[in-house]
């Protein structure tokens, strides 16, 4: 992994050049002089990508990657392998036009970006093969700041021991052992975990002065007390106000409530604006690896499977234990996703022309906890936004789901019941 952390004020511009070893030692002063102030440092707005003068393209070096931004921003950057890609974590930055800079350069197989932790945001480049990061800089002026990085090809041994280089200590992101227990409500036997999307400095969707973090945060209080009310849940928010909560934590929220059920509601938006109606996803086949691999890496040993210490084991083991959870689990996820389908059209509420759907969202990926995300509309869509404000068609949507988490905990346990005997 290679780092480089920079605070472009009384640090000023940064730069290294050379191989791993001299990036290494580089950051790692740049880290020890810079890297507590920079992660303190306040700022008054976001920074925006200015794509216009941005650009990622290659070189007689390898690839150039030229990020215009319209303020001096604290940033670093290091490279992951499985598969390659350079990750560039920049103090709060609009990506917005990131695409259209990234097509130009063929070492670039995708470009991608987002909110990465609180204040923090992530650009990540999946590149065509091994490339390490032979010099880097921030350029600073009145028109703003500009992150210049020069990538050149590398072997793989040498690329794969740059990217397996822990990540300094106080970057991590907190170990779900550390985290504030949250609360319950409610006493019934099914623990019902609510994820409303996004929040804090992620507003997720918006459309107007209407986000989807602030409507999801509506939504999920009503369905909160609906459960609650029917007697037959206990509920857990993993978050209850407009905060910021990494993907993982939310993950580790479920584990730590011992969840029965793990339900993230959404409503996004869609570039064409065409979507309309409730759409449910559960976790693709194909991201079923990618998912026990990020696990494993991510969280602690002790944290991937309820009852289970797999500290002490090697990653076969831990992957081989975690497919066996994940083969116990889909079949329940699939009736749970099947329950949720049947209450919303019985209730006669529009959902999509294609009601259930498959991705690899980072919340979906615990092996052992039934695991849903729901998108609830689409703000893109004006009739779902207009149901989305509307108090009744809320509450309509709210009777289906717990209408519909009873019918799957009541197939559930009768299934449960068959096995035992």
């Amino acid at each position: 992994m290679d780092f480089l952390l920079s605070r472009p004020d009384n640090c000023g511009k940064t730069r290294s050049v050379g191989a791993m070893r001299a990036v290494l030692a580089t950051a790692l002063v740049i880290w020890a002089l810079c890297g507590t102030v920079a992660m303190a440092q306040e700022l008054s707005a976001l920074a925006r990508l200015n794509a216009a003068d941005s650009r990622i393209a290659a070189d007689a070096q390898g690839l150039a990657v030229e990020l215009a931004i319209s303020q001096p921003v604290p940033w670093r950057v290091r490279v992951l392998d499985g598969p390659p890609r350079l990750v560039l974590d920049v103090r709060e930055v609009d990506w917005a036009g990131l695409d259209k800079v990234a097509r130009a350069a063929p070492q670039v197989v995708d470009a991608r970006a987002g909110v990465f932790r609180a204040g923090w945001s992530r650009l990540v480049l999946e590149l065509a093969g091994p490339y390490l990061v032979a010099s880097s800089e921030m350029q600073t002026g009145a028109g703003g700041a500009m992150i210049r990085l020069k990538l050149s090809p590398a072997p793989q041994s040498e690329f794969a021991a740059a990217a397996a280089l822990p990540e300094p200590a106080d970057w991590a992101l907190p170990k779900p052992a550390d985290l504030p227990p949250a609360p319950v409500q409610g006493t019934g036997a099914v623990v019902v975990v609510l994820d409303p999307g996004h929040g804090g400095i992620d507003p997720g969707a918006e459309n107007g002065d209407q986000t989807e973090a602030a409507l999801m945060l509506i939504f999920a209080r009503e369905l909160k007390e609906a459960l609650v009310r029917d007697g037959r849940f206990s509920v857990v928010m993993t978050r209850d106000d407009d905060v910021f909560v990494p993907l993982e934590t939310r993950i580790s929220v479920a584990r730590a409530a011992g969840a029965s059920v793990f339900l993230s509601l959404h409503a996004d938006a869609l570039a064409e604006g065409e979507a309309q109606g409730a759409t449910i996803y559960t976790l693709s086949d194909d991201a079923t690896d990618e998912a026990a691999q990020a696990l494993a890496e991510r969280h602690d040993r002790d944290d991937l499977l309820a009852g289970l210490d797999l500290s002490g084991q090697d990653e076969l083991v831990v992957t081989i234990l975690m497919d066996m959870a994940r083969t116990e689990t889909l079949p329940r996820t699939d009736r749970l996703a099947t329950a949720l389908e049947g209450a919303i059209k019985d209730a006669k509420l529009r959902m999509h022309r294609h009601p259930r759907q498959q991705a690899g969202f980072s919340v979906l990926k615990s092996p052992d906890i039934p695991s849903v995300l729901l998108e609830v509309g689409f703000l893109s869509s004006s009739r779902d936004l207009k149901r989305l404000g509307d108090a009744d068609w809320r509450a309509k949507m709210v009777a289906a789901l717990v209408a519909g988490l009873a019918a799957w905990d009541e197939e559930d346990a009768a299934i449960r019941a068959v096995k035992d005997n």
